[in-house]
């Protein structure tokens, strides 16, 4: 049986996120993290352009599950999420 994945990709001026609900454990770093960015109570409750791109950078790479990615698309300081 194979697993679902059920992955959404947010793209900004500067960087992309990307969330995989079925990893999420809804720890809520992005959401207390950068609020202005993480919303869930908005559509699309992701809005990369909502802060600088190094700010939305620091809290994804504080998401606990790794639901939470991110590619730079700027050329900016670490171009992609790092491997877990």
């Amino acid at each position: 049986m194979s697993e679902r994945t059920d992955r959404r990709s947010y793209e900004g001026r500067s960087i992309t996120v990307t969330f995989e609900a079925g990893r999420c454990r809804h720890a809520a770093e992005c959401v207390r993290g950068l609020p202005e960015v993480f919303d869930t109570d908005r559509r699309p409750w992701i809005r990369p352009d909502g802060a600088d791109a190094d700010r939305v950078v620091e809290v994804v790479r504080r998401c606990p599950s790794g639901a939470l990615r991110y590619e730079r698309t700027d050329g900016g300081m670490g171009a992609r999420t790092p491997s877990v």
